[in-house]
């Protein structure tokens, strides 16, 4: 079995509707799969798009994604 060539890093991530302030620490190892292991782990989410904000611990960087949970559609937040 081959192993990945990219290592997990470590992201801070939340909701845009909720702050900041619910953000939770996840490891993966890219941007977008830590934003579908909040998504799985998110209690109580909305019907419809949510907007989730992905931020690099390591570079500070930051990325929104608008996903459509009903048709699993995503965007920039741009």
């Amino acid at each position: 079995m081959a192993q990945s060539q990219t290592a997990p890093r470590r992201f801070s991530v939340y909701a845009r509707d909720l702050g900041a302030h619910h953000a939770r620490l996840i490891e993966e190892r890219s941007i977008e799969a830590a934003a579908v292991a909040y998504i799985e782990d998110l209690h109580g989410a909305p019907a419809g798009e949510i907007s989730i904000v992905v931020r690099d611990v390591e570079t500070g960087h930051d990325h929104c994604f608008r996903i459509d949970l009903t048709t699993g559609a995503t965007a920039s937040c741009g």
